[in-house]
């Protein structure tokens, strides 16, 4: 039997991160070991637990970003996933910057979720493809940046990394290819790692700096 997700759940509306611990708790892969309702607390349930993941709300009190980014530093082998009704994009580059590996919107199903959730567990990472398409169309026509050298991308991965700059998801790739979504999800991982980023969004940019 497959252990449990160990998960904190911060948000301080109440009703809202009881309906998302429901949600995990009758899933059952997840083990929901603290709730917060403030940034200072989920940093302290980060220590007190050290979760697999930590769920944290955008605009709680103290900053969520704020909380990521001390997570990320003192904790950096939990993973934060952003849960969130912003769609502002200066909000998704500082979650990102801070250390998230997801960003995700409350408008979500139950089953998404626990999808994105249990992709991030497993070492993956995920932004809404409409969220992360608008932030590349925004940063076009901002100057070079330099950017640290990184393994060459095969021309397959080139494919892939283009299309994901347009926004689209593993899924959609896959069938746009005629491959299957586990093939695409392996070339994501070596995509990554070879442009020394952590998610997609942050791929796309570095690649369109480094000229593909």
């Amino acid at each position: 039997m497959t252990d449990p997700i160990h998960i904190i759940v911060a948000d301080d509306h109440p009703l809202l991160r009881g309906g998302v611990v429901l949600s995990l708790i009758e899933h059952g892969g997840f083990a929901v070991v603290a709730q917060a309702g403030t940034a200072d607390d989920a940093v302290q349930a980060v220590e007190a637990h050290m979760p697999d993941i930590a769920l944290l709300d955008v605009s709680m009190p103290g900053s969520g970003l704020t909380a990521a980014a001390v997570i990320s530093q003192q904790f950096p082998a939990v993973r934060i996933v952003m849960l969130t009704v912003s769609e502002a994009d200066d909000d998704l580059l500082a979650a990102l910057r801070a250390g998230a590996r997801g960003y995700v919107l409350k408008g979500v199903s139950a089953r998404e979720l626990i999808e994105v959730l249990q992709g991030v567990a497993s070492g993956g990472s995920y932004v809404s493809p409409a969220l992360a398409a608008r932030v590349l169309a925004a940063m076009q026509g901002h100057g070079p940046r330099d950017v640290p050298e990184a393994e060459a991308l095969g021309p397959r991965e080139e494919e892939i990394l283009r299309l994901v700059a347009t926004g689209r998801s593993n899924k959609e790739i896959a069938r746009m290819l005629d491959l299957q979504e586990k093939t695409i999800k392996h070339y994501m991982t070596n995509i990554l790692q070879k442009l020394q980023v952590r998610n997609r969004v942050e791929a796309a940019l570095k690649a369109r700096d480094m000229g593909y």
